[in-house]
């Protein structure tokens, strides 16, 4: 988790530092590089939640 957050803040910083409105190659890789952290990052959390749910369910029966 925290190589994740690593990388999203590394993909972060990559996109706050572009200058101007042209988007060259390699800020438009850091962009899907963000975004696909990001998702990674939604899922691990959607995957916890669902844990999280499972075992509460088992231990109240």
């Amino acid at each position: 988790m925290k190589k994740l957050l690593i990388l999203f803040a590394v993909g972060s910083m990559m996109t706050l530092t572009s200058c101007g409105n042209d988007k060259s190659k390699v800020e438009e890789a850091g962009d899907k590089v963000e975004e696909t952290m990001e998702d990674a990052g939604d899922a691990v959390e959607d995957a916890a939640d669902d844990v999280e749910d499972e075992v509460e369910d088992a231990t109240n029966n």
